[in-house]
């Protein structure tokens, strides 16, 4: 039957070679799990409890969600043939839903390495260098996105107030308070912008032309300076406003707060983070308990 199958994908179907081996490997596979679980089951008898128990067995076996169903759709591609062609009389796999695949937790800089970056790392008085800790101070403690950050006009800014005047996605606006030490680098920032660039925008973030700061450009300095205090793979602005939010709630902000401040729509979308900071808390009890 198999061998059937496996023909009918190569000659009727032309899927690729890789595709065969694959559904073949599968198949295989569930046929030595249902060989071994009971004498006598067959093709013809195999029922969704068998099926649910390969599964459960290949995610034992440490593979992944994906891998799973990879191999559930090769037993419903396979059913379903052999269903159209009468060699079984029932289709045990229609009906069965494969794992989800899970969402990686979202990367973050410790905050040690943020500490070390913004306090112990020199920085020139260079244009160059300003803008760059001063970008990083404002996506690490106003939780911004990139183009959020590369949307700040001068008048979003409100030194008086505290605060910054945020135009999210859908042009949503939301007001982040800001503290002393963002204050003090925008201040800093703003001074040695306007004294080094000319100014050809209302954009706070400038480029050396000085014409609104370009993605690329942030990306790149974001890039390079954590580089120099993590070994995270990813090192982009986004992984900033991932550490504002695991920051936030690592010192015990509210849930709903820490949404209204990212500008999520939804209370789901932040509690993701809730996650990271669990992980991390496994993480310190496994260092610290004396009996673990």
């Amino acid at each position: 039957m198999i061998d059937q199958f496996l023909d009918y994908l190569r000659y009727e179907r032309n899927r690729s070679e890789l595709t065969v081996k694959r559904y073949e490997d599968s198949l295989t596979d569930f046929q030595k799990y249902f060989e071994e679980q009971e004498e006598g089951l067959s093709w013809t008898s195999v029922d969704a409890d068998v099926i649910r128990g390969w599964m459960e067995s290949l995610m034992e076996r440490g593979n992944t969600a994906s891998t799973v169903n990879t191999g559930l759709s090769a037993l419903r591609s396979f059913f379903r043939f052999a269903l159209a062609r009468k060699m079984v009389n029932k289709d045990p796999a229609h009906m069965i839903t494969g794992p989800k695949k899970r969402k990686p937790l979202p990367q973050f800089v410790k905050e040690e390495e943020i500490n070390e970056l913004l306090d112990k790392t020199e920085w020139s008085d260079e244009y160059k260098d300003v803008r760059a800790r001063t970008i990083i101070i404002t996506l690490y403690e106003a939780g911004l996105r990139r183009s959020e950050l590369i949307g700040l006009n001068d008048s979003d800014v409100d030194f008086e107030a505290m605060q910054l005047k945020v135009t999210g996605k859908r042009n949503k606006q939301r007001i982040i308070p800001f503290g002393k030490e963002l204050a003090e680098q925008l201040r800093q920032y703003i001074d040695c912008r306007d004294k080094k660039v000319a100014k050809q925008s209302e954009a706070l973030f400038l480029n050396k032309k000085g014409s609104r700061i370009s993605e690329s450009e942030v990306y790149k300095t974001v890039k390079e300076n954590l580089s120099k205090v993590t070994t995270l793979k990813k090192r982009s602005p986004h992984v900033l406003r991932h550490s504002f939010a695991t920051a936030m709630l690592n010192h015990e902000a509210g849930l709903e707060s820490v949404k209204k401040l990212l500008g999520h729509e939804s209370l789901e979308t932040t509690q993701i983070y809730t996650h990271t900071t669990f992980e991390q808390l496994k993480r310190v009890y496994k260092e610290a308990h004396p009996r673990d």
